[in-house]
Parts: C-alpha cells; sequence; structure tokens
C-alpha cells in the first residue's frame, strides 16, 4: 500500500456563476489514485455523469489492487498492469454513463470528462478524457502532462492558433472526446517516472480556463508547504477572475520513494535470514 507516500488534497467549489457543482473528485491516497471529473448535461445529470465516472474507477482499481498482482506487464502495450487497470476502469465507466443516458430520459446527452493519476513502483499513470488537466511541477519546472481533447487544441495542433492565442480564446470549452457520449471510448493513457518531491495537479476546466499556467505554479511553488492553502488560494484566483464554471483540485506530492516489493526476492532472502 502506499500509505505514508503521498499527501494529498483535494478541493471543488461551485464557482461565482453556477447553480449547482457538476465536478466530483476522489482522492484515495492509501491506493496511491486521484480521480477528478468534470460533468456536462441537462440539469443536474453532469454530476449524474462526474459521480459515476469517480466511484466506478474508484471501485473498479481497489478492488484490482487488493485482488491481484499488479507487478505485471502487457504483453501488448508493454505498460504495468496498474496502468492498464486504470485506462480499463474508465472505458468501463464510459460503458455505464453511455447505458444510464440511454434508458434514463432525465439524463439524456449527459457526459463527462476525466482526469486520473495513480502511483506505484515508482511510476505515475496519467489517464485522460476531454479537458480536464494534469500538471506537475519538479524541480520548481512546471509542465502540463495531458493534451486537451478539445476542437481548441486541434486548431492549436494544426497551426490555426498560437498556445497564446488559445489561452485568450472564447470557445475553450468544445471538447471533442468525453465519457458517456459514445458507447466505446479512447482513453489517453501515458506512464511517467515519480520522484520524490514532485507535486502533481490535476484540474477541472474551472481553474485552467480561469487561472494562466504561470499562476498556478507561482501560488504552488509559493505555497508548497501547505497543499490545502495552495488549493485554497487556486479557488480564489479562479472565483476573483470570474468564477465562470466549477472548480476542482487535486493536489498530490510525493513524499517518499514507492517502488514495488519483488516477492520472489523477499521469499529468498527470508529462506537465508
Amino acid at each position: 500500500m502506499m500509505r505514508g507516500k503521498i499527501r494529498s488534497v483535494g478541493l471543488s467549489d461551485v464557482g461565482r456563476v453556477r447553480e449547482h457543482n457538476e465536478d466530483t473528485i476522489g482522492v484515495d491516497a492509501d491506493i496511491g489514485l486521484f480521480v477528478l471529473a468534470d460533468g456536462m448535461g441537462g440539469y443536474n445529470a453532469g454530476e449524474v455523469a462526474s459521480g459515476i465516472a469517480v466511484k466506478t474507477i474508484v471501485g473498479l482499481v481497489k478492488e484490482a489492487i487488493e485482488h491481484q498482482d499488479m507487478s505485471t506487464e502487457d504483453p501488448e502495450t508493454g505498460m504495468q498492469r496498474p496502468s492498464i487497470v486504470l485506462r480499463d476502469a474508465i472505458a468501463r465507466a464510459n460503458k455505464i454513463i453511455y447505458q444510464t443516458a440511454k434508458t434514463q430520459p432525465q439524463c439524456e446527452g449527459m457526459g463527462t470528462t476525466v482526469v486520473a493519476c495513480l502511483f506505484f513502483n515508482n511510476k505515475v499513470a496519467i489517464a485522460h478524457v476531454g479537458d480536464s488537466r494534469a500538471y506537475r511541477m519538479r524541480a520548481n519546472r512546471f509542465e502540463q502532462m495531458t493534451m486537451d481533447h478539445s476542437l481548441l487544441q486541434e486548431l492549436v495542433d494544426r497551426g490555426f492558433y498560437s498556445p497564446a492565442e488559445a489561452q485568450r480564446a472564447t470557445n475553450k470549452n468544445y471538447v471533442t472526446r468525453a465519457l458517456g457520449v459514445e458507447p466505446t471510448v479512447d482513453v489517453e493513457l501515458h506512464e511517467h517516472a515519480a520522484e520524490k518531491g514532485d507535486f502533481y495537479v490535476l484540474c477541472s476546466d474551472g481553474l485552467s480556463d480561469m487561472v494562466e499556467d504561470d499562476d498556478i505554479h507561482l501560488t504552488l511553488s509559493t505555497f508548497s508547504a501547505s497543499l490545502e492553502t495552495v488549493a485554497k488560494q487556486l479557488i480564489q484566483l479562479s472565483n476573483d477572475n470570474g468564477g465562470r464554471d466549477n472548480v476542482s483540485i487535486i493536489l498530490a506530492q510525493v513524499v517518499d520513494s514507492f517502488a514495488a516489493k519483488n516477492r520472489v526476492v523477499d521469499k529468498i532472502l527470508r529462506w537465508f535470514g
């Protein structure tokens, strides 16, 4: 288990304009899992979608960690099993949201973005669908670890906008990928080495649309001794800048190494102990 290896905090705020909060966050530092979903769709349906996403992902990943050997490698992708478990849990959440939207009239057209981090064996798997983001600060270098699945990002990729112009654009919220919209979904998944001292920020677009990356970085580096202070300051900044959307943030800092124990080696060492 990951207990004591990662310190974390999660906060969500309705913002200054919306009547209710359609974001959902899930924080389970004991298994190294952090999930954030930003729902969309008719009255209250967005929070139904984001709630299903987080509950499903946390439940399935927790079950896999408790019942399976997670140290094996997937022969098809070369990725470690925990990463594949995370991807498959998100794909399962997509199916459940899609079916719910089809069978419950009040949920018609609902969907949600999602971004999730799973820490294991001194690595982190980062999976996302949509425009909720993950950032990392390492040795005070701040970088975005996910690329938005949005029309605006596609226009940047094709050279129609510069990143600076995109920051000022008004059509930021059209996502090209979301959970629950189609029967299947393409989950973007990457593995990275995780180092002691790394900070990870997961956020909904209620933060990234309202607060520039440089200001997120400055807030994190200034108040890094207290993650709760960082989260509160970032929500305050978002609301001070207009608070046009719900804003959700999860912060996680690696405080100790969490290399997986090699069970075979441990057994042999016990024989000679």
